[in-house]
């Protein structure tokens, strides 16, 4: 039977369509389609969910092992990568200043001790507070390159961090010899100072550098991440700061930190030293939360709504509700072959043509025994194409029509009672 899209669909003597598995060509030889079977389907995810893991592990792997070979060479005087500061290391010597790279807090208070030298201290987070205050009291002058709030509180008593510059420079704006003869530079980190300590470099509400003078003993603090790496080196006045800074005294001794360089015994912190205090309070709370929620929204046991079973649907509310579908698509063409199908199923009946009879079959049959003109037949069960409801109530007239006419070709007698 050919439907408005110009597919075919084949019926058989009931009208029923006929189910359609696989290509022309399979169906002929009798072998079915080749489809993957769920299993084989599941294993290539799990291949594929795999793959993508490896790559994932291994982007970062080598994003985390180039932040360790960065942070490996950050502030090193070692170092001639952009973060390194092998160029102020040779800025100093060549200004007579000896510079004694050490790499454990042994050697370096083995440096500090018996002569006049400046400590330039990174941030040493594997150090206790005693150690950095030891390798701190063994130095003349101290610069702290890389301050954090931990040795502000230390050495700069009642200095805070308060945040980064904006990048241009600023002029010293302080009474600091040091500073002064450097000129401006443009500050990276800012801080506040405590009461006993100077600042200079001002940007809004905090400082680029500060200095806690005690007359014999000075302690800067300043973001030399910024200021003095290779890269930021030439920049402005940051080359005479950290000279003015670092070269008091003869000998610098310039401490690089590393994690094996530790005096904790636990270096390991474990997760309740690493919350905050109102962490656990609130994970309770939170907990305690969703189980009230389950417990307010969750499903109650029991039936949802008691009924007896079975229930009775009418035949006419299945029909008038389909109906109503028809209707609502405002599909003639779908609802037509539907009235069709019950049609050629009912004259297969009738005529005796059983139920393989193709629907071509039927109508044939319907004309030969109604004497009606055979093309009418056909399209009245075949060719007609309802465009409108009015167009279906004529089909649905022309098709009862048809039946009666066979009914009485068929069975005279039953017509006349």
């Amino acid at each position: 039977m050919t439907a408005l899209d110009g597919t075919t669909t084949s019926r058989s003597g009931a009208g029923t369509p006929a189910p359609h598995s696989g290509s022309a060509e399979q169906q002929d030889s009798g072998t079915p389609a080749a489809a993957p079977t769920p299993r084989r389907r599941r294993v290539a995810a799990w291949i594929v969910i795999g793959i993508a893991l490896l790559v994932v592990g291994g982007i970062g792997g080598a994003i985390s092992a180039a932040n360790q070979w960065a942070a490996r060479d950050a502030l090193d005087p070692a170092s001639a990568g952009p973060q390194g500061t092998r160029a102020l290391a040779e800025v100093l010597r060549s200004h007579g200043v000896d510079v004694e790279v050490t790499r454990n807090r042994a050697d370096a208070l083995a440096a500090l001790d018996g002569s006049a030298a400046t400590l330039v201290l990174p941030d040493a987070p594997a150090l206790s507070d005693d150690a950095v205050s030891q390798l701190a009291d063994a130095a003349d002058d101290v610069v702290l390159i890389q301050p954090r709030s931990r040795t502000l509180d230390l050495l700069l008593p009642g200095s805070a961090a308060a945040g980064f510059a904006a990048g241009d420079a600023v002029a010293p704006a302080c009474e600091s010899a040091e500073a002064d003869r450097a000129g401006a530079v443009a500050p990276g980190a800012l801080y506040t100072p405590g009461s006993a300590t100077a600042a200079c470099y001002p940007v809004e509400e905090g400082f680029g550098l500060l200095v806690h003078d005690t007359g014999d003993r000075r302690v800067w603090a300043v973001d030399g991440s910024v200021l003095f790496t290779n890269e930021h080196l030439a920049a402005d006045g940051n080359a005479a700061l950290a000279a003015n800074l670092m070269g008091r005294h003869p000998l610098v001794v310039w401490y690089v930190p590393s994690a094996g360089d530790t005096d904790l015994s636990d270096t390991d912190p474990s997760l309740g030293e690493l919350t905050p205090p109102w962490a656990s309070p609130v994970i309770v709370l939170l907990l305690v939360a969703g189980v009230a929620a389950a417990i307010w929204r969750g499903r109650r046991f029991g039936p949802l709504v008691a009924e007896r079973l079975p229930v009775t649907v009418r035949a006419s509310e299945t029909t008038e509700g389909r109906a109503r579908l028809y209707a609502r698509a405002r599909d003639p063409l779908h609802a037509a072959d539907r009235l069709r199908i019950g049609a050629l199923r009912r004259l297969s009946a009738l005529l005796g043509l059983g139920a393989h009879a193709e629907a071509g079959e039927v109508a044939d049959a319907a004309a030969g025994r109604t004497g009606w003109d055979r093309a009418t037949v056909r399209g009245i069960l075949l060719d007609d194409i309802p465009r409108s409801d009015a167009d279906l109530v004529a089909l649905s007239t022309r098709l009862r029509d048809l039946e009666e006419a066979v009914h009485t070709a068929v069975r005279p007698e039953r017509s006349t009672r």
